[in-house]
């Protein structure tokens, strides 16, 4: 056949394509579009229509436009108001763009003519009856198309002209359209046809799938609307108050009245959205109440005000604790920090000594300086990570940790919290509750501490955190690098004295309701109590022992005994009994094969004797006392010294293959370890195989190696409270630990002797007793 051509005017359609056989109403408005429609008036009024490809270019050329287009009639021009023309097209053939012929005043196009072939076919007849039943079903779903127009195109017996007619009515997009309209050989259309049709009639099943589910969903929620109102409505005739409406809304007054960051109060008026939506009794319903409980009873914005007057926090301090100067000096600096700037974040102290010195009172007095609330959280026994970061809310009975729990209880987002016993943490398969401490007390991470169960961060950098330890090496040493360690050592005879005086017995008197002339504590007989009835680096026993002597006078006074008791020397065995420790109490005398050594416990400092005695033997060394593996590998370096030196010390160089030497430290139900005793070992070691007195002064301590080098030791100053305690007189103590002197209080060091050596030598020419003879 034959290719035909022809020349027609170009309307150019936006986001349109007309189909042959298919009628368009077509707004016109470009005025190069208006002329080609005049233009083709005049003629047969036929027009070629192409669809552009960029609906957005105002003045198309040809390779702007589709190349397949189609010939259409105007059947009808109606003029519109501001110069718009409204066209009724009907759509009559195929067209391919050619080229142009002219541009002003309108585009001329030459176009070649693609009239469909008819073609019969079984296969054709195919694709024809089931895009027919397909169609059917398509305007049986829903769609808003006549059943007349089916009947029309099912009357349709051309396989081209029955194509486009389906193609019109379909809801396509422009491409697809294009694609069915370039489509010139009519099978390939109908199988293109086709298979647009599956997918149209899957998105519908789809569709109606989804609008199924959606109107059930909106059934249930009219029939419980219905419900519920129903039973308000039951409720008020029987003058009950609908309590769960009046409940979300007090939820939702308190999240507006509260000052919440933004993403809480989202999540909470989400939560408070839910329980609207859930039945009254469900279990979920509870959960979501006890969350919100939590949430909106923290503290999220409430700050309470530093008092910044630092003389003022100075007499608070000086008020409430004797003593404790490096302590009450890093508070005061804090202070005085904060009053130059805001930024500060809350500093991380941890207070380590041992018990009874007032850690735990100091930080209530910290917080009364800065004005602060005061909260405290117990470690000890603490064995599950769940404590600190709480559950998840998914556990049955989950709750908050007990950080957050100890927040609300403080009610201000800064109060002063107190985590005691941080050394008396241990883990298990619960997980390590110190690990997650680690982000608690970071002051670059815990802005965002995230809880379990609350899951939203909350801002913990301006709580000022104490904590307290009577150990530091009990502390895991991540969470030790982020605190700043403050030791507090034991309390020396003066200091015990003073706080008796000025706080101990007060309080006794006011608690037990005894005035201050019906009882008085002497100056000598609180020294005797401090001395013979306790001894301890703290100062609870001796507050027991002061209140233990106020019941006995209290029960004197309700007997009714008028006079007034006054504690003197004399009279404490009367109150208390018989003396419980011997003041003063090193050997009474020089002796062979006994040392003084000078030791450091959780309790603070005290003494211990080594005694050493040679027997007929093999060489065995025999080391009692429950001492650890530090002490026996210290008694086994002392011994290898003295082997060592023998010549020098005066000692048989053959001790070691005819004698046992048995070494003992009394007390030996109660473990010893550390390596502080060596150079104790030695001299008690040396003195007993030299037959050399040691002098009943003298205490020491200090680190033994092999060659006899005297290394430091740790705890001086407590130890050096023993000393003095025990009445020592000289102290033989590691060069090296000269710098822990200066935390030693004057009046101890005055009392004491105290002899820095370097090695082994200079330790025996002080702890011999003079003019002791070797051999």
């Amino acid at each position: 056949m034959d290719t035909q051509y022809a020349q027609y005017p170009l309307l150019p359609l936006r986001g349109y394509l007309v189909f042959p056989t298919s009628v368009l109403n077509l707004d016109v408005g470009r005025p190069r579009s208006i002329d080609a429609v005049n233009a083709a008036l005049r003629t047969n009024s036929e027009i070629f229509l192409a669809t552009q490809l960029d609906i957005s270019v105002e003045e198309p050329t040809i390779a702007d436009l589709h190349a397949v287009g189609t010939i259409a009639v105007i059947k009808q021009v109606v003029t519109l108001p501001a110069g718009t023309v409204r066209l009724l097209v009907e759509g009559q053939t195929r067209a391919r763009l050619e080229s142009v012929v002219r541009e002003i005043p309108y585009m001329s196009v030459r176009v070649e003519l693609m009239p469909d072939q008819d073609v019969a076919s079984v296969y054709v007849e195919a694709l024809m009856r089931r895009a027919l039943g397909s169609f059917e079903y398509y305007v049986k779903s829903g769609k808003k198309i006549s059943p007349e127009i089916f009947i029309t195109i099912s009357t349709m017996d051309k396989p081209g002209q029955l194509s486009d007619a389906i193609a019109t009515h379909l809801n396509l997009n422009i491409e697809d359209r294009q694609r069915l309209l370039t489509a010139v050989d009519v099978s390939e259309r109908l199988e293109l046809l086709n298979e647009l049709l599956s997918r149209e009639l899957e998105i519908l099943d789809i569709e109606k799938r989804l609008n199924s589910r959606v109107r059930k969903q909106m059934e249930k929620n009219q029939r419980e609307y219905y419900l519920r109102e129903q039973m308000k409505a039951i409720q008020r005739e029987l003058g009950q108050k609908d309590d769960r409406g009046s409940e979300v809304e007090e939820l939702r007054e308190k999240v507006e009245e509260q000052k919440l960051p933004a993403e809480v109060a989202e999540r909470c008026h989400k939560e408070i959205d839910r329980l609207e939506r859930m039945p009254p009794g469900v279990a979920e319903a509870v959960v979501v109440r006890n969350y919100l409980d939590w949430v909106l009873t923290l503290p999220w914005s409430n700050l309470s005000t530093d008092s910044l007057d630092v003389k003022r926090a100075e007499e608070i301090l000086d008020e409430d604790h004797y003593g404790l100067e490096k302590v009450k000096s890093r508070i005061i600096e804090y202070l005085a920090v904060r009053h130059l700037t805001n930024q500060l974040k809350g500093p991380i102290l941890c207070l380590v000594g041992p018990p009874g010195v007032g850690k735990t009172s100091l930080a209530r007095s910290v917080a009364r300086a800065l004005g602060r609330n005061f909260v405290r959280m117990s470690l000890g026994g603490v064995r599950d990570e769940a404590e600190i970061r709480g559950h998840r809310r998914t556990y049955v009975g989950a709750m908050p940790g007990r950080i957050i729990q100890v927040l609300r209880q403080a009610k201000t987002r800064n109060p002063l919290f107190l985590l005691d016993e941080v050394d008396k943490m241990s883990m298990d398969f619960r997980g390590d509750p110190s690990a997650a401490l680690l982000e608690v007390l970071d002051p670059e991470q815990n802005n965002t501490f995230s809880d379990h169960y609350i899951e939203l961060p909350f801002d913990l950098s301006q709580v000022l955190f104490l904590t307290t330890a009577n150990s530091k090496f009990g502390i895991p040493r991540p969470l030790l690098d982020r605190m700043e360690i403050i030791t507090i050592s034991g309390y020396t005879e003066e200091e015990k004295l003073q706080i008796a005086n000025r706080h101990l017995v007060p309080k006794a008197l006011s608690s037990h309701g005894l005035r201050r002339d019906q009882l008085t504590f002497g100056e000598q007989g609180l020294r005797k109590v401090i001395n013979e009835y306790t001894r301890e680096a703290g100062v609870r026993n001796l507050e027991r022992e002061i209140s233990a002597v106020c019941r006995k006078v209290a029960k004197e006074v309700v007997a009714g005994a008028t006079k007034t008791f006054t504690i003197t020397v004399q009279n404490v065995p009367r109150f208390l009994g018989v003396p419980r420790y011997r003041f003063n109490a090193s050997e009474q005398r020089d002796a062979i094969g006994i040392s003084t050594g000078l030791v450091w416990t959780e309790s603070g400092g005290d003494t211990a004797t080594v005694e050493v005695t040679v027997m007929q033997g093999k060489g065995n060394l025999i080391l009692t006392g429950q001492l650890g593996e530090v002490m026996r590998e210290s008694a086994q370096a002392a011994y290898s010294y003295v082997r060592s030196r023998a010549g020098e010390l005066g000692i048989d160089a053959e001790f070691y293959q005819n004698c046992d030497i048995h070494v003992h430290v009394p007390e030996g139900a109660i473990p010893k370890d550390g390596p502080s005793a060596g150079i104790t070992l030695a001299t008690a070691l040396t003195s007993a195989l030299s037959k050399r007195a040691v002098r009943k002064d003298v205490a020491m301590t200090g680190e033994i190696t092999l060659r006899g080098r005297v290394l430091p030791i740790g705890g001086l100053k407590e130890k050096l409270l023993a000393a003095h305690r025990s009445g020592v007189k000289t102290v033989i103590v590691p060069k090296d630990n000269k710098r822990d002197l200066e935390e030693v209080p004057r009046n101890i060091l005055r009392r004491l002797n105290v002899r820095l050596v370097e090695n082994m030598s200079e330790v025996l020419e002080t702890a011999f007793s003079p003019g002791e003879q070797r051999g």
